[in-house]
């Protein structure tokens, strides 16, 4: 396709998107997205409103998603922040919001996210019920997000089931553009369970874990990009039908963070770093450092098992132990896959590995991305063997 046509039909969206309703809730809660949808919301954004603009008349979602594009690098007033448009998610006119104003900037508090692994309920049928939620999230003593969520945090919970458990899962979206949830450990039609819903909307699914494992879950909606980096992501560990021996569990999950410099006290995503991969923090659990400052501690003697699971969105975690090594890691479904005797083993963005030893020598070890330009920018902390 030449410049010229790209312009004519970059022009002919742009002339078109005053004819879109600016209300979300127009795409039908039980619409899947197309394909081509998928591709371009990961598109450059000049290629996504060519191709948006090739469709046919009244192309419905496709020429509505187009429309929304055009209306680029729109913020709220002074009072308000929001994160950059994401170009090509959603129908929703204006700017992404951010759920906050600098009045209660001051009022959000700093927490430690505990990675220890939570307990496996006795039911094996878990219903559980998430909310999609724009909120500020502070994760350090001078840097609040405007952060996109489940369940208010960054990560969001920790699920932990068996394989063959029923997992009933319902998203409530309370935020202001369309939000789904996708789950690594299922197997199922992603059309219909990991569709996006407006805000107001709920999607319901029910799958079963096949693998054990440590997994990802995610929003999908696309930009997938822009909703994993603005902290739509969190774990799911799955036992084998065969418990692994009895350990000190922990959940570590990597996020990154690009960032807007302040508007009101809070920092907005930044959609064209995510772009250039160039992040400003790289972290365990949401907060840069925040095991160094508060360490992991176990007793001399523990088996310590580590589920590190990298949400990305795109750098991988090269996992190490200062001063250890790595009795087994699993690469896929325990205890058929482990290898013994690691150094360091890389988790890639999207993907999740179980890390596992014998904390047979007192001292305080730096559990680190080994990617140091990544483990430098936070992901770091300290387990520490007492």
């Amino acid at each position: 396709m030449t410049d010229t046509r790209l312009s004519k039909l970059s022009e002919l969206v742009h002339d078109q998107r005053d004819d879109v309703s600016a209300d979300s809730t127009s795409i039908p809660s039980g619409a899947p997205s197309t394909r081509r949808e998928f591709i371009v919301g990961m598109a450059l954004p000049a290629v996504g409103a060519a191709v948006a603009a090739c469709a046919p008349p009244g192309g419905g979602a496709d020429s509505a998603r187009a429309g929304s594009a055009a209306t680029g690098q729109q913020r709220q007033g002074v009072a308000g922040v929001s994160n950059p448009d994401s170009r090509a998610d959603t129908v929703h006119r204006g700017p992404h919001p951010t759920t906050t104003s600098a009045a209660g900037t001051a009022n959000v508090a700093y927490r430690r996210f505990d990675p220890t692994l939570p307990a496996l309920p006795a039911e094996r049928t878990q219903r559980l019920h998430f909310h999609a939620r724009e909120v500020p999230v502070r994760i350090s003593a001078d840097t609040v997000v405007a952060a996109w969520t489940f369940e208010g945090n960054i990560p969001g919970p920790v699920v932990h089931c068996r394989v063959g458990d029923t997992i009933e899962f319902t998203l409530t979206n309370e935020g202001q553009v369309p939000h789904s949830m996708d789950f690594h450990a299922a197997q199922i039609d992603p059309a219909v369970a990991f569709r996006s819903v407006a805000k107001g909307q709920s999607v319901s699914y029910t799958f079963k874990p096949r693998y054990a494992g440590a997994f990802l879950y995610h929003c999908g909606t696309s930009p997938v990009l822009m909703h994993i980096g603005s902290g739509m992501v969190g774990a799911i560990i799955v036992d084998p039908p065969t418990p692994l021996p009895a350990a000190k569990e922990f959940v570590l999950v990597q996020t990154e963070f690009y960032l807007e410099e302040p508007q009101n006290g809070i920092r907005p995503f930044d959609y064209s770093k995510m772009l250039a991969t160039l992040p400003d923090f790289v972290a365990f659990n949401g907060r840069p450092g925040q095991y160094q400052a508060e360490p992991i501690v176990v007793n001399r003697g523990d088996r310590v098992r580590f589920f590190v699971v990298d949400a990305g969105p795109t750098v991988p975690c090269a996992f190490h132990i200062v001063g250890e090594q790595f009795e087994t890691v699993y690469l896929g479904a325990p205890p058929g896959s482990g290898i013994n005797g690691v150094q360091t083993f890389n988790v890639p963005a999207g993907g999740g590995m179980i890390f596992e030893l014998v904390a047979d020598v007192p001292g305080e070890f730096p559990f680190v991305n080994h990617g140091f330009g990544h483990g430098q920018k936070g992901a770091i902390g300290i387990l520490k063997v007492v």
